[in-house]
């Protein structure tokens, strides 16, 4: 058998060898017990099952793996303030990771800069490190730096290079994901919506509209990546090659393609490649390292492994303490004692690791995306994720185990604990006035007339690259009662009025609804629908399909109704600033209907973050100082929303709510998380 190699660090033989291990061995006890079990300790979540493994079953046959580490491996000067004169980087010899000649454990933790306030960046990564983690794993959401065709953002929160320059001078590696896709329950996976406006669109393919807007994005970043690589003296040690090909696997030459993208415009540290256990062989390159997700892990992952790329370390890429939260459902989450004996376990056997998420932070805006099992499933806004941070940066309880694990196992000092973040209770805020959302309309751009209904990817807005986020608007004027049907054309969730009177929803689960007679004086009524996207498919096959709003013909009667006027209602900071009027009215009583709320939060020379809680409040979106902090939905389970305190200014804030069915009358701040009941879901 062949000694196999990959592209790494800096390349310099154009290949490292990995060979596979000796024969034989005899089978472990663990390893038939945990088969005896099957299943057992096995935890799994509604959205997306997650194995608590039993990770003895059958790993000694694969490589030969040490106990404690403290006499082997020492990594404390293994940081780059400490490796100036670098040569080959991260490596792969054998069963084990090297950096540049030294034994290498990855112990990383997943930040995504784009989740957390710049101003706590610095913040997150200090205490990632003072856990006892070495390196920091992040994405690149292709969407949010190119949310239009051609039009690139690399500053403020979006900044990555400060990001990735900022884990540096704290003394972390970074391991970095730049797409094209990148899932992370993002909108989309990541990809921008502007794909979507051609009709025979492949994503994740070699389809050429796809790769001719890859490359020009890759065109963009990669240059930025490039500097910050090892070799150049940045702390950039390994890259990711897409995001769990194996489970969406449309087209084989597609990841070739990807990696020659990354390699040709100048990558040289060592790449990978991430799948879950049931497809590593589908999502596998040639020369790049195969690492595994959680999910799906049995004995015949590491088998698998072991047949494709011979004796090589094995890094758990996704480790995963909790699962995205869904409106509707129970909160996600994992027993922390399971979890803590697995990473010891994993230690044990020198298993290298990604902790996801170690900081989850928040779906600030519309950046959150879907999930569909049974049915479509809109994400909550916090992205706590049961991570070893709170959304707002405090640490958990299961951040000083992980703190004192580390410690004793690698010897790395343990600093004193971290300083509490301090939180407010402000005064709650009294929304004096209100705008129908029947009253802006007049006063927005003119509406688009089309004789048919159009998507939002479709609507000839920003510049020609259609609406991303937020609402639309269909009127269209009937002249009969009767049912009204959408046969699946309408997504996400659609309020129906008949002029401003409000008759009820459609959503995936709905897709009919009565319409009574309504004439006043011979005039015929305006048929409205306000439709909400609600986030698209993160990941899965269907992510081609995931076009928002009116998507295709309604029905009255049967017949497809034309000539209707579409509003574009995408809540941008430019809408909020420049298309609502200032003829706001006293809000007297709770409203009802769609409609805009303005409140005033008033505070002295010391913002702090705090948490707000709509009680009382139905459904929408708000915005602080022209931030869009989120959705909030009386469904649950989530019940605060985070507001950093940096987006807050010494005098007055100015608080909008976009509600879209029934106020309050106040917003009320707390200074705790109400995050919803967990649900537990195990098999045992």
């Amino acid at each position: 058998m062949a000694c196999r190699g990959y592209p790494g660090a800096e390349r310099r033989a154009g290949m490292f060898p990995l060979c596979p291990p000796p024969g034989g061995g005899s089978r472990p006890k663990t390893a038939k017990l945990a088969e005896e079990q099957s299943g057992a300790g096995m935890v799994t979540f509604l959205l997306r099952p997650v194995g608590i493994l039993y990770l003895s079953s059958g790993l000694l046959g694969t490589a030969q793996f040490g106990g404690d580490l403290k006499p082997r491996m020492n990594q404390v000067f293994l940081t780059p303030s400490h490796m100036m004169n670098r040569k080959v980087g991260l490596n792969v010899e054998g069963s084990s990771f090297t950096l540049d000649g030294s034994p290498f454990l990855i112990i990383a933790g997943t930040i995504h800069y784009f989740r957390v306030p710049r101003e706590y960046w610095r913040d997150r990564l200090m205490k990632l490190k003072a856990c006892g983690f070495n390196t920091v794993t992040t994405h690149i959401p292709w969407n949010l730096h190119e949310p239009r065709k051609g039009w690139f953002y690399f500053t403020a929160n979006l900044d990555f290079m400060a990001f990735i320059a900022m884990a540096s001078d704290v003394g972390l590696w970074v391991i970095l994901c730049p797409g094209p896709y990148i899932g992370s329950d993002l909108d989309l996976g990541g990809l921008p919506s502007w794909l979507l406006r051609d009709p025979k669109m492949k994503l994740r393919t070699t389809y050429r509209g796809f790769t001719k807007a890859v490359n020009l994005y890759f065109d963009k970043i990669i240059p930025k990546i490039v500097q910050l690589q090892y070799g150049k003296g940045g702390p950039i040690i390994a890259l990711q090659v897409e995001n769990e090909y194996g489970s969406y696997h449309q087209d084989k030459r597609y990841m070739p393609y990807i990696k020659k993208a990354l390699i040709t415009r100048g990558i040289k540290v060592l790449l990978m490649t991430a799948d879950d256990g049931a497809e590593l062989t589908r999502g596998h390159l040639k020369r790049v390292l195969s690492t595994v997700h959680m999910k799906h892990i049995k004995k015949a992952t590491y088998d698998t492994l072991l047949s494709i790329q011979g004796r090589s370390p094995i890094l758990m890429m996704v480790y995963t303490a909790s699962s995205l939260d869904g409106w509707g459902t129970a909160r996600q989450s994992v027993d922390s004692h399971l979890l803590m004996r697995d990473v010891r376990e994993m230690f044990n056997m020198s298993f290298s690791l990604n902790f996801y998420m170690f900081h989850g932070g928040t779906n600030f805006g519309f950046m959150g995306g879907s999930a569909s099992l049974d049915h479509y499933l809109p994400m909550v806004t916090s992205y706590d994720y049961g991570a070893l941070l709170k959304e707002n940066g405090e640490h958990t309880t299961e951040y000083l185990t992980y703190q004192e694990f580390f410690s004793s196992s690698l010897g790395i000092p343990k600093p004193p604990h971290p300083a509490s973040i301090p939180m407010a209770v402000y005064k709650s805020v009294v929304t004096a006035y209100c705008i129908p959302l029947w009253d802006v309309i007049s006063y927005l751009e003119e509406p688009i007339s089309s004789v048919k209904p159009i998507c939002m990817e479709n609507l000839s807005v920003n510049q020609g690259n259609g609406q991303s986020s937020g609402y639309i608007l269909y009127e269209t004027v009937i002249t009969n009662s009767g049912l009204l049907t959408t046969r699946g054309h309408l997504q996400d969730r659609g309020q129906v009025f008949l002029d401003e009177e409000f008759l009820g929803v459609l959503d995936h689960f709905t897709h009919q609804l009565a319409i009574p007679r309504k004439t006043v004086y011979n005039v015929y009524p305006t048929l409205r629908i306000l439709v909400e996207n609600q986030g698209r498919l993160a990941y899965g096959k269907d992510i081609n399909k995931e076009r928002k709003g009116l998507i295709g013909d309604i029905y009255l009667n049967n017949s497809p109704l034309r000539e209707f006027k579409i509003y574009s209602l995408d809540m941008k900071t430019k809408f909020l600033k420049r298309d609502l009027p200032n003829i706001w009215k006293p809000a007297l009583f709770k409203h009802q209907g769609p409609a805009f709320f303005l409140g005033i939060l008033r505070m002295g020379n010391d913002p702090r973050d705090t948490f707000i809680k709509m009680e009382g409040w139905t459904k929408g979106v708000i915005f602080i100082n022209g931030q869009n902090l989120g959705r909030y939905w009386n469904v649950g389970p989530q019940e605060t929303l985070y507001l950093p305190g940096p987006w807050l200014h010494p005098g007055s804030n100015e608080i909008i709510v976009f509600e879209e069915f029934k106020s309050g009358l106040e917003i009320h701040f707390t200074n705790t998380s109400h995050l919803g009941m967990v649900f537990w879901r195990v098999n045992l």
